[in-house]
């Protein structure tokens, strides 16, 4: 299994202030003398054009992803959650670094910032996407923010941004990645034994799947696995919205002869030529008939037909990790091939000390 690191260095330069800033680039010049110079400017932008381009930058970004699109943005929004999009542009009005930033607030008026697997960067510019942070940092203190949490594709390095490592695992610190450019038999060929004989044997169980509309059973199935694993699951509202509103989604869901009701079921998401495996659940009594395994596949297969060229996981324990919270389905995915992405860990940006070791404290106390 090929696994790949998600790391660059970044480089040095002289910082701007208040959202227009000179950054001296001498990558251009033949003459070490002398060193070109353009002008930046950090906005949050709302206009229609703006989105517009935004959407076509993310879209055909490397580093673009579901979490940074105007998809997901929308999708935050109906949650009830607030967004804003910055760019950071020269003087042709080219981006070189952008964040979509999902808000969420607190009871207590008390909000935490997200930029999830973002900022994303043009390649050089890594000074760019400092200075967007620093402009959405002081934004966020205005706005009574607690934490602004990053999970950028590649590391960011910046002694004046005081990063410190997250205790969240909202985005994951390492996924699978399933190249669907290949035959489904090199799929089955390039997967672990175990994954073929499972897929195998849930069809001769006479397993079959279906695409559904039906968010009431899948959510059977998942206050069943959460029972199980020992979690709270979110309310169906959170799946019934991820269906109907957040564009590209779909729900399979696992059948056997003879049981009424599905036996497994998976949501995920179609987005630029990807398929996100996103929630996944189980019926423990039924788990002889290996429903999951045959849903993983014929998921990718459907993703297939709908001309992805990858299919994401989405999430596993990074390699060598000791007691991570994603390592029970780890096994589970492996078990499909493909190639291991491990991302920096998520970063925060603590801007109010006080009040988040308070609730630190509250948490410990009250569980």
């Amino acid at each position: 299994m090929k696994v790949t690191k998600r790391g660059k260095e970044g480089l040095r330069g002289q910082e701007g202030k208040e959202g227009l800033c000179v950054l001296a680039i001498s990558a251009f010049s033949a003459l070490p003398a002398f060193r070109i110079l353009y002008i930046m400017t950090i906005r949050h932008i709302t206009s229609a054009e703006d989105l517009t381009a935004y959407d076509t930058w993310i879209k055909s970004h490397p580093q673009g992803t579901l979490w940074q699109s105007l998809e997901w943005r929308s999708y935050q929004e109906v949650l009830g959650r607030k967004t804003r999009v910055y760019i950071a542009e020269d003087d042709r009005r080219h981006i070189l670094a952008s964040a979509l930033v999902v808000i969420d607030r607190t009871s207590m008026n008390i909000s935490t910032w997200d930029i999830p697997r973002g900022p994303v960067i043009a390649m050089g510019y890594e000074l760019s996407a400092i200075s967007l942070v620093e402009k959405i940092r002081d934004d966020a203190k205005k706005e009574k923010c607690l934490s602004l949490f990053l999970s950028p594709a590649y590391p960011l390095k910046a002694h004046s941004l005081k990063l410190t490592a997250s205790f969240r695992h909202q985005q994951p610190d390492a996924t699978i990645h399933i190249h669907l450019t290949q035959t489904e038999d090199e799929l089955l060929a390039h997967m672990h034994q175990k994954g073929r004989y499972n897929i195998r044997l849930a069809a001769k169980n006479g397993v079959t799947v279906e695409q559904s509309a039906d968010v009431y059973s899948f959510y059977q199935l998942v206050k069943e696995t959460a029972q199980r694993d020992g979690f709270t699951p979110p309310p169906m509202k959170t799946y019934e919205v991820f269906l109907r509103h957040l564009p590209g989604s779909f729900l399979m869901l696992a059948y056997a002869p003879g049981i009424q009701q599905a036996v497994a079921g998976l949501m995920g998401v179609l987005w630029n030529g990807t398929g996100i495996y996103y929630y996944g659940a189980s019926s423990h009594e039924h788990r002889a008939l290996m429903a999951p395994s045959l849903l993983q596949w014929e998921t990718m297969k459907f993703c297939k037909t709908q001309q992805c060229h990858t299919y994401d996981l989405f999430g596993i324990a990074p390699p060598d990790s000791v007691q991570h919270p994603w390592a029970g389905v780890t096994d589970f995915k492996r078990k499909f091939g493909g190639e291991t992405i491990v991302y920096p860990p998520e970063q925060q940006i603590t801007l109010r000390p006080l009040t988040a070791a308070a609730l630190k404290l509250k948490r410990r106390v009250m569980g």
